[in-house]
């Protein structure tokens, strides 16, 4: 069930970062960040996709993944959520796949204000394309394994729906999510310059409007170690599909506080979720 219309006022921000591929450095400048965030409580804040390791190519980012709940950066993390009285979703950072040791998830984790891990999604769909850049052809799931679950995570402002980068242009997903009761969807991302300038925007928005839920939407900005360009352009939207922030390029912290209990009036008006004729049931097609 949604939580919206008796849940808590949020305050919704999103870390725009250009990541290298050293995660020490990474951490130090999600640390630095953090500094600057309103001081509003509860407070959600989202970090972009590999925002740990990124910038060095996917073999790099197998170098550095974490054991699943045993690892520096998951314990900086946690730290950094209970040290600022947070809700942080912590983009992605490669967690070692047991079942095989040349491959890793990307893996969003969710700590609550406690620091205590509340939740984990794996990015299930991958990034295997040809884009017209310096770099040309992304093989994603060369080094990554996809993810199978789809994952929500109530809180005490909504429930929460989880998707990373790719996954935005898979809009049953999305339905699945706000099946589930989400209110707030992240979509922690590292969108190309290219696929970025001609589709983010709409993409993001769209999600939005069609399943009637703030998205928070943070993104990788810039050229990185290996010469990739990502497009920057970090977004918070409400379930009317609004701008309520961006941050069009550079790092740094961007902000919009949400009332939830809006969600309720635009699914009133337009009540999509009982007119809509078609259901969704989440399969794995491989």
């Amino acid at each position: 069930m949604s939580q919206s219309g008796k849940a808590k006022p949020v305050q919704l921000t999103a870390l725009q970062m250009t990541s290298g591929p050293d995660p020490q450095k990474n951490m130090q400048q999600v640390a630095e960040l953090l500094q600057n965030i309103p001081p509003q409580r509860p407070q959600l804040v989202v970090l972009p996709e590999a925002f740990s390791c990124f910038g060095a190519g996917d073999k790099q980012q197998l170098l550095s993944a974490e054991r699943f709940g045993d690892g520096p950066l998951q314990n900086q993390l946690a730290a950094l959520a209970k040290q600022h009285g947070i809700w942080l979703v912590a983009g992605t950072i490669p967690v070692v796949d047991t079942d095989n040791a040349e491959r890793f998830s990307a893996a969003c984790l969710v700590f609550n204000s406690a620091g205590e891990l509340a939740g984990r999604y794996d990015k299930i769909h991958l990034f295997d394309v040809e884009v017209a850049d310096s770099t040309g052809t992304y093989h994603e799931s060369r080094y990554t394994k996809p993810g199978s679950k789809v994952v929500t995570i109530n809180t005490e402002f909504g429930r929460l729906g989880l998707a990373v980068c790719y996954d935005v242009r898979f809009p049953e997903l999305f339905r699945v999510l706000r099946e589930q009761g989400c209110d707030i969807m992240v979509l922690p991302s590292a969108f190309t310059k290219v696929t970025g300038a001609a589709h983010w925007h709409q993409l993001v928005r769209s999600r939005a409007i069609e399943q009637q839920c703030f998205m928070v939407a943070p993104g990788q900005v810039g050229e990185h170690a290996n010469g990739r360009e990502t497009f920057g352009h970090s977004l918070i939207v409400d379930g009317w599909g609004r701008i309520l922030a961006e941050q069009e390029s550079g790092t740094g912290v961007l902000s919009a506080a949400a009332d939830i209990s809006q969600l309720t009036d635009i699914r009133k008006r337009i009540p999509v979720a009982t007119h809509n004729q078609f259901k969704v049931k989440y399969e794995r097609s491989t």
